[in-house]
């Protein structure tokens, strides 16, 4: 058996770990666009602020791919899927033949889309090759400008800001992650921030990138200049499905996938940040980039590639971060609150920078969002992914002496997946 994974990050490396589990000596290929062996790209942040060494940020240890029994090809791109021949085509190299195929292709940062984006100086926040080219740019300039104040902007500002540079977030929108959390907590990590020295402006956007060259300012929509060198694109990303584009793959938000994570080929599949899946508390497909999503996509996916039984559950939005030594999370649910919904909060204190608010749907959690309140946010998760009847223990959710011995027995009650997410954003199992 011929085993085909495109991508070198989470979901790939766990789906190389997923195959080796059933099958321990098929032939197995790992092919990636960037340079280096896989890493932890949730880290980016911690490297750029200088709090973790590149060696720091490995994945797994070098000879993971030698102990697997790995074929890695680095540094060349995948420019589409020929699935009447079971192959892909290489940018550079001749095709490679796969019996059963992975893409795991993850995602790029979204560009700004104005002239001038080209320029070296503007980076986007997503590999580690972004990473050492900001580090090195930032230390001769000394100062950034960031686009977009949602989590990737913001892990971004945080990482300069730690390093010593001055950061100015510029948001397009009327205030920080609006995508994320409800304006509550948005007003709230908005004054961290500024009180951590991050200047913030909102309502505002770039119109042109400025410079021969090498960037020496941005022009503004609203007419203003800015003198700087050095500019993070921190829009989000989008999923790298263009691979596939003139196959009869489908697609929509990403690679659209079924319980089994195989896409409408038979024998292709897909995980991580390029594929949709369903996501747990809509119903809907969605693309939901989590690393720890990933991670279990990749696993999945992987022992399916060998014997198609294990059902992938679905999948949860979910953001963490600690800025500055304050921890924040949502997950599910986070806007604000539409017919059909109700909202619980605790005994918040914005002053203390402490917040926690609990989405309910009928009698189910769908999701929360924790600030400086994060020692539960694995049982709230599990709450979401049991679709457990909250209803006997609705009114303690938001308290602060809520806890898992409170609902584990209601937790054992529910058959299946009981997998969850930690604080720090590890896989936990709760029962």
């Amino acid at each position: 058996m011929c085993y085909l994974i495109v991508g070198n990050c989470a979901a790939g490396i766990n789906a190389v770990e997923g195959i080796r589990k059933l099958d321990k000596n098929g032939k197995i290929t790992v092919i990636s666009d960037e340079n280096y062996p896989v890493y932890c790209r949730s880290l980016i942040t911690d490297y750029v602020a200088g709090t973790r060494k590149k060696e720091d940020i490995l994945y797994r240890e070098k000879d993971f791919y030698e102990k697997n029994k790995v074929d890695l090809i680095l540094g060349e791109t995948v420019k589409g899927v020929d699935v009447s021949k079971k192959e892909v085509i290489l940018q550079k190299g001749n095709p490679l033949p796969y019996n059963k195929l992975l893409i795991a292709a993850g995602a790029s940062s979204k560009p700004l889309s104005i002239k001038g984006e080209e320029k070296h100086g503007v980076f986007g926040f997503r590999t580690l090759h972004d990473a050492e080219e900001i580090i090195k740019t930032g230390e001769k300039t000394g100062k950034a400008v960031v686009f977009g104040g949602g989590l990737i902007g913001l892990k971004a500002a945080y990482g300069l800001k730690k390093r010593g540079l001055d950061v100015l977030v510029m948001v397009k929108s009327s205030r920080l992650l609006s995508r994320t959390v409800n304006a509550e907590a948005a007003a709230i990590l908005d004054k961290w921030f500024k009180k951590n020295g991050i200047s913030i402006r909102t309502g505002i956007g770039p119109q042109e990138i400025l410079g021969n060259g090498n960037v020496e300012g941005v022009l503004l929509d609203n007419g203003e200049k800015i003198s700087v060198k050095l500019v993070i694109v921190g829009k989000g990303i989008t999923p790298n499905i263009s691979l596939v584009k003139d196959s009869p793959i489908k697609t929509h938000l990403g690679i659209i996938t079924d319980e089994f994570l195989q896409t409408n080929v038979e024998g292709v599949f897909a995980a991580g940040d390029v594929a949709e899946t369903t996501d747990m508390v809509t119903g809907t497909g969605e693309v939901n980039a989590l690393w720890t999503a990933a991670c279990e996509q990749g696993r999945i996916a992987g022992m399916n590639m060998v014997r198609k039984d294990k059902k992938y559950p679905g999948s949860i939005g979910a953001n963490s971060a600690d800025f500055f030594g304050l921890p924040f999370m949502s997950v599910g649910y986070a806007g604000e609150i539409e017919e059909g919904y109700e909202e619980l909060t605790g005994s918040n204190d914005p002053e203390e920078y402490s917040y926690k608010r609990i989405v309910l749907k009928g009698n189910r959690l769908v999701g929360f969002t924790t600030i400086n309140k994060i020692e539960n946010a694995g049982v709230y998760t599990a709450l979401i992914r049991n679709k457990a009847d909250i209803s006997s223990i609705r009114d303690i959710l938001p308290e602060d002496y809520f806890d898992y011995p409170k609902v584990k027995d209601l937790l054992e009650r529910k058959e299946g997946f009981r997998e969850s997410i930690s604080p720090q954003g590890e896989i936990i199992r709760i029962a």
